[in-house]
């Protein structure tokens, strides 16, 4: 699979297992010390060719993805879950299966600056996403299943209207989390 955006990585194992799944160019930021010459690149490429940032499931991989979201407008994401970018208890793309970076590749997200937003903070209240017991274990499953990755209630309401995820997606997403979480409470009183 040839992939024509440029795909921005943290580090050298990054590409490494990006080149194992797929044909692309990357650029690695070095991991958190992203400096103004790596946003540059990113910039050129992002006018040229389209930018796809596949940073890791983790804190530092959310940072990054945040600085160059606002440094460089209109870039596209991928991501993966923790799950499935760990191994012997490190986190990271580089971790990743080629199939699971396929999958996120395929299910790339675009990103809409100003998107008026059809998911509203009371939707978050009324699904349970927002706080309480579970919260966040919901938004984990919701962001496996909608394919944004994972964020607390407020960035979380931020991506889904960024990646201009629909009302319908996201009833169908509840709606399915919920009918798991039922069925999972079935086979626990049934033991």
């Amino acid at each position: 699979m040839k992939i024509k955006e440029v795909i921005v990585v943290e580090g050298r194992d990054d590409t490494a297992a990006i080149k194992r799944a797929v044909d692309a160019d990357t650029i690695e930021t070095g991991g958190s010390a992203i400096n103004d010459k790596t946003i540059e690149r990113i910039r050129l490429a992002q006018s040229k060719r389209g930018v796809i940032i596949f940073t890791d499931p983790d804190y530092q991989g959310e940072r990054i993805r945040k600085i160059i979201s606002r440094a460089v407008p209109g870039c596209k994401h991928a991501f993966i879950t923790q799950a499935d970018g760990t191994r012997k208890g490190d986190i990271g793309v580089e971790n990743a299966s080629p199939e699971t970076i396929v999958r996120a590749l395929r299910d790339v997200r675009s990103e809409m600056a100003e998107s008026p937003g059809e998911i509203t903070a009371d939707d978050m209240l009324q699904y349970g996403l927002t706080s309480g017991a579970g919260s966040k274990e919901r938004r984990i499953k919701l962001g496996e299943r909608l394919g944004v990755g994972y964020a607390n209630a407020k960035q979380m309401l931020a991506r889904l209207n960024a990646f201009q995820i629909t009302r319908e997606e996201f009833l169908e997403a509840m709606e399915a989390i919920q009918s798991a979480d039922a069925e999972d409470r079935k086979e626990g009183q049934a033991r």
